[in-house]
Formats: structure tokens, C-alpha cells, sequence
């Protein structure tokens, strides 16, 4: 924005649009090319205000909120050659489904969501950079780096708020396939184990099964089984993070290529027989459009990485 290169404040009213959305998406989105550690860093000293009161980077904006923005100085950089990558960038990005309200991507395995974390530029800002005159473009959750398949990106406020309330109520059907070590016993069951999030000692951010977690439920039903390996069809039942990851770890299952929860050993022996992903996708979604009420079932196939290492352990599943 031109008015936040002067010396002075910039003073924003949220209108429609920008209601219920995290006061730091609001900035990051309006600061392009200021290092999100700084926007992080104005937020929190309290040099962005919020009708005139400190914010903390959780708040949620409300229509006729008065946003106050310091200067800030941005990066100088070429548009040219950001622009071809990031078109580049769009059209690996194959688009299952799309309308005025919502589009839904097939994201590749190593393509993070967002931005942050040693990664300057995920899906969300490939697409937002592809498409400048876009009003809204939003996550409507979030699927690991590493973890292929379907992800839902609102185009309107709307439509946002509404998928954010059909995923807290459980109404979109998430079914993933994993290839997982071992094999699965007991047929088709579920894992109800409480998952706790923390932060190591050095700084990494981890899931684990503690009994003060939160309630977490997955939903397992084995489509192949082997004595070394088994295919499994997942449903999430709840939406934590790395939920399906450390479920199946917890319970001896541990998803191949898993370098976070995995079995190390088991990843190197299956790395040599050429399967190096994590072998984790987001297969089918199944919900409501958030808008027009109409039912959406929407697909991917199984990436071919995964489907030749499925293959290779059994010959060809039909079914998954």
C-alpha cells in the first residue's frame, strides 16, 4: 500500500471483508514485502493499536475496528521476475474446484500452506501473488508440508466464516490414505487418544498423547495389509494438528517417510527402495457448499510417488 511508505501512521476502518479475520493476517496481508518477524514485532511491542487500544496477533477484527499502522519500511524488489515464478508456482498448483466463493487446490507433497517457518513464499501466497486483483483468498485450514492433496481456500468472507463453523462442528469429511509400517490389526476402529502441543527444548514445535491434551479422534479402516506394511483409509473425526501423524506413531503405525514421529530406521531402509515422501494424502472432501447449501464431493488421486510405492509393497490395490 503507498500510504504505508510515509513517515506518518496509516489509520484503517475493517469494513465486511476484513471482519473476523486474526489482526496479524490482516497486517500480513496489507504489508507486503515487510519480513513477517517485523510485522510480528510492531504487533507486539503495541505500535499497531486496534481503536486505539494494544492487540494481542489472536484478535479478531470487527466491522467498523479502526486499525492503526506505523510506517514501515518495505524491501525494495523486482515485480518482474516474482511474478513469472509465482504464475509458475500457480500452475502447480492444479485446481479441483472452483467458484465465486470458494476454490479448492490439490497441493503437491513439499509445498507449505504459508509462509513462516524458513519458508518465504507457501500456496496461499502463490496464488494471492498469481491472482493481484483477487478481493479475498483464505485458508479455510491447513494440511502438514509435506502432506499432498486437497486443501479449501475461501474466496469471500462469507464463505470463510461459514467453513470455519462446519469444521469446528465436524460437518466436512477430511479422508486421507496413508501407507503405514506394520501390520494393522483389528480392522476398522478408532484411536481416541488426548494430543497436547508443545514446544522442545529446541525450539521445535511437536504433538504428543498426554492425558491433559485435547480430545482428538481418528478414524481408521485398513484397505491392505502385509507384514511389514499396511495402506490405511484415515477420517478425522477431530482437526488437530498432526493429529493422523501422531495417532498412528502412538499406536505402532507410524506413517512411512514421517521424519518428525516416524521410525527413522524404517524411513532410511524405505528411502532406499526409493519411496522418500512422506506417505500421507488428503484423498476426498465431502461438504456443503458453504453458501448455496449445494453437497460437494471432491477427489484427488493418489500422487504417483505414492500410488508406485503402494504398488511396489502390493502389487496394485484396486480399491484405494
Amino acid at each position: 500500500m503507498n500510504e504505508l511508505s510515509k513517515a506518518r501512521a496509516t489509520v484503517l476502518k475493517v469494513d465486511e471483508d476484513g471482519a473476523t479475520q486474526r489482526i496479524d493476517n490482516f497486517l500480513l496481508r496489507r504489508l507486503k514485502g515487510v519480513p513477517k518477524s517485523h510485522v510480528y514485532r510492531v504487533l507486539r511491542s503495541g505500535q499497531v493499536r486496534v481503536n486505539s487500544a494494544r492487540v494481542r496477533p489472536d484478535y479478531r477484527l470487527q466491522a467498523g475496528d479502526r486499525v492503526r499502522i506505523p510506517p514501515v519500511r518495505t524491501a525494495a524488489r523486482p515485480r518482474a521476475v516474482p511474478a513469472a515464478a509465482a504464475a509458475a508456482r500457480a500452475n502447480a498448483l492444479p485446481i479441483v474446484f472452483e467458484d465465486a466463493a470458494l476454490l479448492v487446490l490439490d497441493k503437491p507433497a513439499g509445498v507449505a500452506v504459508h509462509g513462516g517457518s524458513g519458508v518465504s513464499f507457501g500456496a496461499i501466497e502463490t496464488l494471492r501473488r498469481a491472482r493481484p486483483d483477487a478481493k479475498l483468498l483464505e485458508l479455510a485450514h491447513r494440511l502438514d508440508r509435506d502432506t499432498s492433496g486437497l486443501l479449501i481456500v475461501a474466496k469471500k468472507r462469507s464463505a470463510l466464516v461459514e467453513l470455519h463453523r462446519m469444521l469446528r462442528e465436524g460437518e466436512v469429511r477430511k479422508i486421507y490414505i496413508a501407507l503405514v509400517k506394520g501390520r494393522w490389526r483389528g480392522g476398522v476402529r478408532e484411536i481416541r487418544e488426548p494430543l497436547h502441543k508443545f514446544v522442545s527444548a529446541g525450539g521445535e514445535r511437536r504433538v504428543a498423547v498426554r492425558a491433559q491434551g485435547l480430545a482428538a479422534a481418528t478414524r481408521v479402516r485398513p484397505l491392505a495389509v502385509s507384514r511389514r506394511l499396511s495402506v490405511l483409509e484415515l477420517e478425522l473425526l477431530t482437526g488437530r494438528t498432526h493429529q493422523i501423524r501422531v495417532h498412528l506413531a502412538h499406536a505402532g503405525h507410524p506413517v512411512v517417510g514421517d521424519d518428525k514421529y516416524g521410525d527413522f530406521a524404517f524411513n532410511r531402509d524405505m528411502a532406499k527402495q526409493d519411496v522418500k515422501r512422506l506417505c500421507l494424502h488428503a484423498r476426498r472432501l465431502a461438504f456443503a457448499h458453504p453458501l448455496s447449501g449445494v453437497p460437494l464431493r471432491l477427489e484427488s488421486p493418489l500422487p504417483a510417488a505414492l500410488q508406485a510405492a503402494i504398488d511396489s509393497a502390493f502389487g496394485g490395490v484396486d480399491d484405494v
